[in-house]
């Protein structure tokens, strides 16, 4: 299974980017070996969202999306190549069951989930509403690492999680240790959630490296100089992870043929 998290930054303008020139989304989603893809940041309601992907589903793709509550923000999907035996909107806490921030599909035996967090801001109410959407993925997160080690289904949770957890996960670290995405707090709850028995894919198949980053900034020359961030995450289960074979950045060779400020990670598991 190939599996594929991106951040779209917005379904809608993600499609029509470069369609003219065939480098948009949607000659992407044709080339991709990808078996399941997570998207996150569609900022689309669900008929929304199938209309700008109508292209793809006429090829195959079966559809699961999570609408955001509030026009033109949010918004996570799943697209598979086999038919999902179960769709969960929703990691638990009745305060984001209706924000689109977590989709959970069963598919092909194995359970992956979208998962956007709060982009949260230091010291405000921003940043409280992304530590309680942590603590609730956190504890869904528990319930599905029990299941798996239980022999239950495997499981994989991609998406923007808007924290990097080390050094080697932000390219200018040192400006950034105050602010929302690298504080010692979020950066431990990822220490912590590792800890239980989740593994970071990409990190695990690249120790000890600057990276790969996966987000870059759209202004200056934050991405001609791979001044990044590394923030699209595969955490797996155990016995999934040691199946991971390969993982890369899909990075766009030119800043001119970017559909996002994101780029795809794909993950390859045997």
């Amino acid at each position: 299974m190939i599996v594929t998290t991106v951040n779209a930054n917005g379904i809608r303008a993600a499609v029509k980017q470069r369609s003219e020139t065939n480098l948009g989304m949607l000659p992407w989603l044709k080339e991709t070996e990808a078996d399941v893809i997570c998207l996150q940041e569609t900022r689309a309601d669900d008929a929304q969202l199938a209309d700008a992907l109508a292209p793809a589903l006429a090829d195959g793709w079966h559809l699961a999306s999570a609408e955001p509550h509030v026009k033109g923000r949010n918004g996570v999907a799943v697209l598979s190549r086999t038919p999902f035996d179960a769709v969960r909107i929703g990691a638990g806490a009745e305060e984001f069951a209706a924000h689109g921030r977590y989709i959970e599909v069963d598919t092909a035996g194995v359970t992956v989930a979208s998962v956007y967090l709060p982009t949260g801001e230091a010291e405000t109410d921003r940043q409280l509403e992304k530590e309680r959407f942590m603590a609730a993925t956190q504890e869904r997160m528990a319930v599905l690492l029990d299941r798996a080690v239980r022999g239950g289904n495997d499981a994989v949770l991609c998406g923007d999680w808007n924290i990097a957890h080390t050094e080697n996960d932000i390219k200018a670290w040192k400006n950034n240790v105050k602010k929302s995405g690298f504080l010692p707090s979020e950066r431990q709850w990822l220490t912590d959630l590792l800890a239980t028995g989740w593994v970071d894919v990409v990190r695990a198949l690249h120790p000890d490296v600057p990276g790969p980053y996966s987000w870059w900034s759209w202004r200056g020359k934050a991405f001609d100089n791979d001044a990044g961030w590394r923030i699209d995450y595969h955490l797996a289960s155990p016995a999934l992870a040691a199946r991971a074979v390969s993982a890369r950045v899909e990075r766009a060779e030119l800043y001119a043929l970017r559909w996002s400020d994101h780029a795809p990670v794909t993950v390859e598991f045997s």
